[in-house]
């Protein structure tokens, strides 16, 4: 016999809606079905649209709650330190919520955590006297590397350094690779010796950019005699 699904006695919220539905899209729901929540909370679909409009509605809501989980430091931390700590905190939102990645920028009604974000990077950059302009460019950067960085990590055949190695091990199995090509075989090597650490060149790769908005920023101070 068809075991009929659970009916739930406490009143639903559009929290505990737009939560449920993180959870699944964890699970690797991507995105949930407004009928697979339905079911995942213990009510009809209809019941739904009580709390979210509509799948648009629900998915400004997901993506609100992982731009919440993205912490700045307090206590007047420089500009840089700022970003750093953002950056790394962005990163971690993401990969623990990957169905995310792509679509932190897609939404037409951000939610009060996306705006408070958007509000928060350029206050931390405006109050350290970036120009408007200056602010926008090193956004614009740093956002760019973030996002990408991680939509290149989600795509990679590998989940840890172990398995970086153990896969690039495999490439270099047929010694034609590397006589033909040396310099990608030496490539190869290292990293089946040692792997590949996403985090660590994460972090290197941010720093670099940290680096060129601080030059960029020191630059036009001394061209506006700002500095």
């Amino acid at each position: 016999m068809r075991r009929k699904p659970t009916r739930r006695a406490a009143p639903l919220s559009r929290d505990e809606v737009v939560a449920v539905a993180v959870a699944l899209a964890d699970e690797g729901i991507d995105p949930p079905s407004m009928r697979a929540l339905a079911r995942a909370l213990g009510v009809a679909p209809m019941a739904l649209y009580k709390h979210v409009t509509n799948k648009e509605d629900l998915l400004d809501g997901m993506i609100d709650v992982v731009f919440g989980e993205v912490e700045f430091p307090s206590g007047g931390a420089d500009w840089r330190t700022a970003m750093n700590q953002r950056a790394m905190s962005m990163r971690d939102a993401l990969l623990r919520h990957r169905w995310a990645i792509g679509l932190m920028e897609s939404r037409t009604r951000p939610g009060p955590a996306n705006l408070r974000h958007h509000n928060l990077v350029m206050q931390g950059l405006r109050e350290a006297d970036f120009s408007f302009r200056m602010a926008i460019h090193a956004y614009n950067a740093m956002d760019s590397y973030i996002y990408g960085s991680l939509l290149q990590q989600k795509n990679l055949p590998f989940e840890t350094p172990e398995e970086s190695g153990e896969m690039v091990a495999e490439i270099i199995a047929s010694p034609s690779i590397a006589e033909e090509y040396p310099y990608l075989a030496e490539v190869v090597v290292e990293l089946a010796r040692r792997g590949y650490d996403y985090g660590e060149e994460f972090e290197f790769g941010l720093n670099l950019i940290l680096d060129g908005i601080e030059w960029l920023r020191q630059q036009e101070a001394a061209s506006t005699g700002s500095a």
